[in-house]
């Protein structure tokens, strides 16, 4: 009888403390606010390439060959004219992205740069490999004089996710105004226009998904009435293109990219909780004791 009472007793204490754990459990729960944001922008952009080497096979023809080290240009067409064709003609870029976590500083973001790689005409290329199943080593004018050009001129085309971390660096008692520091890294593929010509031969130009690219993005962001911002970033970025289309064959090729970057964007709460967007003395109210 000692036992059983002893045993209901501690039966009680277990059932109490587990409807305590429950109830503690279900407090928690209901302490964390629901916050979010969607963010997006637009601009414009300008790059810097490294040198490359191509690397063309046209089997039908006998040929596999490289142009070696060869140098590219971007083409921006936003400095002249610009309000006098499609925003969509020169050199562009977009943001949409979704700030996910309590704090609002960690992000998921789709980053597209409308980038222009054209290899540059009238400079000198060493040519290796084979032409018509005969081993060759020799240097050649690229231009379009000698039935040689090559463009990524409807882009190069960088598609990125990226996770995206926020800074904030300064901001006013009533959120109006702030000024943030944005860091971000992500993968993703490249979908050029592919147009060119080697020994005057023409290939069957458009899209096509041509391989991937990975990037290092920082920016600062001046946020104005919580919902407008201005963007200035840099980016590094790394390209391998495959299976590019020539004329009875592919291409492939890899370089490097650093990018400047103006964007003007919008910031929209998905909550009334967001932090964002309460003025600090109302944030500090918010918190949980």
């Amino acid at each position: 009888m000692k036992y059983g009472n002893l045993a209901l007793r501690w039966s009680f204490v277990l059932m109490l403390s587990l409807v305590s754990i429950i109830k503690l459990s279900a407090q928690s729960a209901e302490k964390p606010k629901k916050t979010g944001s969607i963010y997006f922008s637009w601009g414009y952009n300008t790059e810097w390439y490294t040198r490359s080497t191509v690397s063309v096979k046209q089997a039908s023809l006998g040929n596999d060959f490289k142009l070696n080290d060869v140098r590219a240009h971007d083409n921006r067409g936003w400095d002249y004219k610009l309000l006098h064709q499609d925003f969509t003609i020169p050199q562009y870029n977009y943001r949409l992205g979704y700030y996910f976590n309590e704090k609002q500083d960690l992000a998921f973001e789709i980053n597209f740069d409308h980038t222009k790689y054209i290899i540059t005409q009238g400079q000198t290329v060493n040519l290796t490999g084979k032409l018509n199943n005969t081993s060759v080593n020799t240097n050649i004018v690229f231009s379009k004089q000698n039935g040689f050009f090559y463009y990524l001129n409807n882009g190069a085309n960088f598609l990125l996710f990226n996770l995206v971390k926020r800074v904030g660096l300064y901001t006013t008692p009533d959120r109006k105004f702030y000024v943030d520091l944005t860091g971000k890294a992500g993968i993703g593929p490249v979908i050029p226009h592919v147009e060119n010509s080697f020994f005057g031969l023409l290939n069957n130009k458009g899209f096509q998904i041509g391989g991937w690219n990975t990037g290092l993005e920082t920016a600062l962001r001046v946020t104005v009435m919580r919902y407008a911002y201005l963007e200035f970033a840099q980016k590094v970025d790394y390209a391998r293109y495959s299976n590019l289309k020539v004329y009875e064959g592919r291409a492939k090729q890899s370089f490097g990219t650093y990018e400047l970057i103006l964007s003007a964007g919008a910031i929209i709460p998905t909550s009334k909780n967001n932090p964002l967007f309460q003025p600090k003395a109302k944030e500090e109210s918010l918190k949980p004791e």
